[in-house]
């Protein structure tokens, strides 16, 4: 593997070399900077106006030049559309083809120009984020607003792209109208969401969709997955995802997640009431909910591990351990034993195969579905999640078929083991083992060289906010000739737990504490809501049923006005901040101070914080999606094991808080819980304003 320096020459067009952004050129020239400051031969002022004004005509050189190839695709198409009004007048089908093909010609052309924007926009922002990181400054900040605000501004060519847009939907219009429609007169402005079966207008879409840079509900969803892509994906791979890509393995997956959010939630309602039964303090629950996370920090390692060699046999694995795990939980009544019910739950946890889920649609999802993938896992958590406690409230039941009793303690258990028995068999018959990478390398490959076909294929990532860093690059800030190679082994994945913490950065650590307050906080919320409820208000499990099942359901319409609106008005570390905020000021509202503690006061800070929650989340996600190192994409000790792991270790802690609290007595139990939310809150605020300047 190479630098990014040495990479981005690799993927210029060589009769365009001359105007791309000169990395290497503006690199040394920030190490430059960096000598003569220390030296004392330069002051910081200066360098801010000169770096200034090298970016302003770097950009305004790739501006230019880009400008000048609109013109020549415009002026193509403008001779392509006088020859099809001929056309009309006398119709030739060989003269129809060979002008729809002198179209696609122009969409090609147009391909290479999208790829020289998107090149030049990773180039700018790396070298931005490297003059930040050596000096200390929101250099970047600066830059961008008084540049993309300017009336004047060529900054805002490489974002809006508003002349590419207008050529794509030239060339898309013109090969519709070539299109045969059997009669029909109406145009793609008459019937827009009918698509135009053309591979040059898909991949000229594809490309104009990763190159806005404003953040539309799909992606905000998409981003609570956390599911990593390389850097630079190559055509090669996109053919590989393909040939490994299956609708219903993909559904199967999404039906995994869907049944584990029950599995985790459809106990907690009744999980005090079933520890009284067997003896034991209500806030027990506190155990026999956190069992399964406890184990889940270990399964979520051997899953991603296993991942590596299979889909198949994990999802088998997985769907057994989760129907034996569910039979114990629901025995235990009967049995009137507390071991079986934990070990029945511990069981459980060593189901839990997200890391499987997650992997899979980041390895054999085409890149063109995958953002709607990883929206779909997310659509499956929260439906799961929202839905686990409803099933709850709705089995108040109670009776007995030979020995075995079915009440709303066991059924849940029951109902599980049915459910995982059913999905075992569905998989059984219609998941098919995705192709090693193995496999699909030694079919009938198309020569390397295919130029259209690397470009057509080639845009596949977003612009400044949405590429991986180069590790190398970034944070140890090796100065790298374009000419040399980076060792093999400074790309590699990482092959431990102890590597993989090895390369998060401060500012990644940040991000991983915030996931782990939000879930603590969560966490806490919801395993001992039913005791909270019923030693305050009195509720029943119906009533506790209702209102665990009403905060999952707030989940996706908060993504929807987060991820279409708010995101769009304001930036992501200002949501940032403001939710933290608000998380702490729903945790503070949670005390019980004054007396009486009333239905509204509980209900509206457990609604705060869990939105605020929820919001947090998709934002931190995001962020931490683009400063997590490219090596932590791929592997068994990837980010997304890395993030589920600090979520996890975080339930975990929360129940056992619940627990150690319940000692205390229940009047004590919500101030004591509490507390720790609240100074684990305190700490991301404080650590998110302290790395402030260098997260961005």
């Amino acid at each position: 593997m190479v630098a990014f320096g040495k990479k981005l020459k690799d993927r210029q067009i060589q009769e365009w070399q001359g105007y791309y952004i000169n990395y290497k050129l503006m690199k040394k020239k920030v190490k430059q900077y960096d000598n003569q400051i220390k030296a004392g031969s330069l002051d910081r002022r200066h360098v801010l106006k000169d770096f200034s004004r090298m970016l302003d005509n770097q950009i305004e050189r790739i501006v230019l030049f880009m400008l000048e190839q609109q013109g020549l695709l415009a002026s193509r198409i403008s001779d392509l559309n006088k020859q099809q009004e001929s056309l009309q007048e006398q119709p030739d089908i060989s003269k129809i083809i060979e002008l729809r093909e002198s179209y696609r010609d122009v969409g090609r052309d147009l391909l290479k120009l999208l790829f020289f924007v998107e090149i030049n926009a990773i180039g700018l922002r790396k070298i931005l984020k490297k003059f930040d990181k050596r000096f200390g400054y929101r250099f970047t900040d600066y830059y961008v607003k008084t540049r993309a605000n300017h009336p004047y501004s060529q900054l805002q060519q490489v974002f809006k792209h508003v002349g590419l847009g207008a050529v794509v939907g030239a060339i898309s219009r013109n090969l519709a109208d070539l299109q045969d429609r059997q009669g029909s007169y109406l145009s793609i402005y008459d019937q827009p969401s009918l698509p135009l079966q053309d591979s040059v207008v898909d991949s000229l879409q594809a490309a104009v969709d990763r190159l806005s840079h404003s953040t539309n509900f799909l992606n905000f969803l998409a981003q609570h997955a956390l599911i990593m892509q390389e850097e630079f994906p190559t055509p090669v791979e996109e053919q590989v995802d393909d040939q490994r890509y299956h609708f219903m393995s993909l559904i199967l997956n999404l039906a995994n997640t869907f049944l584990y959010m029950v599995n985790t939630y459809i106990i907690v309602p009744t999980a005090d009431d079933y520890s009284m039964s067997l003896g034991a303090a209500a806030t027990v629950c506190g155990i026999v909910i956190g069992a399964m996370a406890v184990a889940q920090i270990f399964s979520s390692v051997y899953f991603s591990a296993w991942s590596n060699r299979s889909y198949f046999r994990p999802l088998v694995f997985s769907s057994i351990v989760l129907f034996v795990g569910n039979i114990m939980y629901a025995l235990a009544y009967d049995l009137k034993s507390i071991p079986v019910l934990l070990i029945g739950r511990i069981f459980c946890g060593l189901g839990s195969a997200r890391a499987v889920n997650r992997r899979y649609i980041s390895d054999c999802v085409p890149l063109k579905i995958r953002m709607q993938a990883s929206a779909g896992f997310v659509s499956a958590s929260a439906l799961g999640m929202a839905c686990g406690p409803a099933l709850a409230g709705l089995l108040q039941t109670n009776f007995k078929i030979y020995k075995l009793t079915f009440n709303q303690d066991t059924l849940p258990g029951w109902l599980m083991a049915f459910a995982w028995l059913v999905y075992l068999i569905w998989l059984w018959i219609s998941f098919r083992e995705p192709a090693t990478e193995t496999e699909v390398n030694t079919g009938p490959q198309e020569p390397a060289n295919n130029e259209n076909d690397v470009l057509e294929n080639g845009i596949t990532q977003p612009l400044l906010l949405k590429v991986e860093d180069n590790q190398q690059d970034d944070e140890n800030d090796q100065e790298y000739d374009e000419s040399e190679e980076a060792p093999e082994e400074s790309r590699q994945p990482a092959n431990s737990i102890a590597e993989a913490y090895r390369l998060l950065t401060p500012s990644v650590k940040v991000q991983l504490l915030i996931y782990f307050m939000l879930k603590y906080a969560m966490e806490v919320l919801l395993s001992e809501s039913s005791v909270v409820t019923t030693y305050y208000f009195s509720w029943s499990t119906g009533t506790v049923a209702i209102f665990l099942a009403c905060l999952g359901l707030t989940v996706l319409p908060i993504n929807v006005v987060v991820g279409s609106y708010i995101s769009n008005m304001f930036e992501d570390r200002q949501i940032l901040l403001v939710s933290e905020i608000m998380v702490f000021l729903g945790i503070l509202g949670s005390f019980h101070i004054v007396s009486p503690y009333t239905v509204p006061q509980y209900v509206c800070s457990g609604l705060i914080m869990f939105v605020a929650a929820e919001v947090l989340e998709g934002v931190n996600l995001s962020l931490l999606s683009r400063v997590m190192s490219s090596r932590l994409s791929r592997g068994t000790y990837n980010g997304g094991l890395l993030s589920t792991e600090a979520g996890t270790f975080a339930r975990v802690i929360a129940d056992v808080t619940i627990t150690l609290a319940g000692y205390l007595g229940q009047s004590k139990l919500l101030n004591v819980t509490l507390l720790p939310s609240l100074l684990i809150c305190l700490a991301s605020i404080i650590a998110t304003c302290y790395t402030y300047n260098s997260l961005y």
